[in-house]
């Protein structure tokens, strides 16, 4: 099998990236991760029919249950943590029981949060199934659940044992899901790699077509942008802010619309052309780049307007409860342009208000 190993390295800890096809069913290579004998896997209706028993076939030698929640983000809930704490509860499980997240990031982000507050944390590995999940939310430890009041308030850093990403997984994942993980793809050009982007911009085609090859070094490339910001600033306490370009206008979005009608990459799109267009306005870069990236979104089939319906002042107000704010003034990651995003401390809400009317 051929298998792309990224490390993650947080001083004297680190966890691999295992990417290539697959990769679910390589249990010698992650079975060793999972300490003790008590294993909860956690997946999705949709999930689990195609890809759960690949899983547990190597689990043969340890005490397995499995919790099947249903799929989308309005899952994403106290009540659905509470199910995964039930079923550990059921499982007998001690300090030395593991969790295996096998579907989006909605599981991945559900399950690492039970892992970290299940008797103040076990392991779990992450086995994102797509593209999303896999370049994003897999990777780094953020877990956390949403609330009526905004997305991820409840949550912790909690660090998976490995990362498995089996790209045959991608075969099965509906069109509007693979677009949607391509917004998170985009985001690594957009703040850190110039070159990567235009990349991005020659092997669109490509990605939309699920072509292996292109997959996988898309798929690598992002997670080791990834991977490098985290082992520099694990807990987000500076650069790794950066990853969140978009993000605040996208949670808010989010929000707004009601969790699940705008997919997460979809409301990332939308966001990162704003964040583009509002950095123009603020001549903090050129409004050609912002054009560039509205371009590229496009030909991967990605929303970049506001839905109609939503009011500018309601996202801002949204805004504010956003985790990077301090004091309750607006930190947002703007750009100098392609490949070079910055944080900007304490944002004002007029020219916010009016590139969010531009739509």
């Amino acid at each position: 099998m051929n298998v792309t190993r990224i490390s993650v390295e947080l001083g004297p800890r680190q966890y691999p990236i295992w990417i290539g096809a697959g990769a679910l069913a390589d249990a010698p290579r992650w079975r060793a991760l999972l300490p003790g004998r008590h294993v909860l896997v956690v997946s999705n209706e949709t999930i689990a029919p195609l890809y759960l028993a690949r899983v547990t076939a190597g689990l043969h030698d340890a005490t397995v249950s499995t919790l099947i929640l249903p799929d989308g983000e309005a899952y994403k809930t106290l009540e659905s943590a509470q199910r995964i704490f039930a079923a550990l509860a059921d499982l007998k499980a001690s300090r030395d029981a593991s969790i295996i997240a096998l579907g989006g990031g909605v599981i991945g982000d559900l399950a690492g949060f039970a892992a970290a507050c299940w008797m103040r944390g076990i392991a779990f590995v992450q086995m994102p199934t797509t593209v999303l999940a896999m370049v994003d939310s897999a990777v780094g430890g953020k877990t956390g659940v949403n609330l009526a009041q905004g997305k991820n308030l409840v949550g912790a850093f909690h660090q998976p044992s490995a990362v498995v990403i089996d790209t045959d997984t991608l075969a099965t994942l509906p069109l509007r899901e693979l677009r949607s993980g391509f917004a998170e793809v985009v985001k690594y050009g957009a703040l850190g790699d110039a070159e990567f982007f235009a990349w991005l911009e020659q092997n669109a085609d490509a990605l939309i077509a699920r072509e292996p090859a292109a997959l996988a070094q898309a798929i690598a490339t992002s997670c080791r942008h990834k991977a490098a910001i985290v082992a520099r600033d694990e807990t987000e306490q500076g650069e790794r802010a950066l990853l969140n370009f978009g993000h605040t206008f996208a949670h808010a979005l989010e929000t707004a619309s009601g969790y699940g009608t705008l997919m997460h990459g979809e409301a990332v799109a939308i966001g990162m052309v704003i964040a583009a267009r509002l950095s123009a306005r603020l001549q903090r870069a050129p409004i050609a780049d912002a054009e560039r990236l509205t371009a590229l979104l496009g030909r991967f089939g990605l929303p970049t307007a506001i839905p109609a319906g939503i009011d500018a002042d309601a996202l801002i107000a949204l805004m504010r409860l956003d985790k990077k704010n301090l004091s309750g003034r607006l930190r947002l990651i703007l750009w100098r342009g392609i490949g070079r995003a910055e944080i900007v401390p304490d944002v004002d809400a007029g020219p916010i208000r009016e590139t969010l009317g531009q739509g």
